[in-house]
């Protein structure tokens, strides 16, 4: 597994897992950020990305995409 921040802007990955606080899982949960979900790498700058999650477009910053593993 590695970091969301290491995927290549246009690549699609799948979610392997999400660390973190309860709060903060539960926080990307509802953005759409699930184990086994498919999100696209839209924009990468300085490590923050823009995601494309089912039919939205989220923005993370660094600190919260190294949470989430593919």
């Amino acid at each position: 597994m590695m970091p969301l921040t290491m995927a290549a802007a246009g690549e699609t990955v799948t979610i392997r897992r999400i660390t973190g606080k309860d709060e903060v899982r539960q926080h990307l949960a509802e953005l759409g950020f699930v184990v086994d979900s498919q999100v696209t790498v839209v924009s990468e700058l300085a490590g923050n990305l823009i995601l494309q999650v089912k039919e939205s477009r989220i923005a993370l910053d660094k600190t919260m995409a190294n949470r989430i593993q593919i």
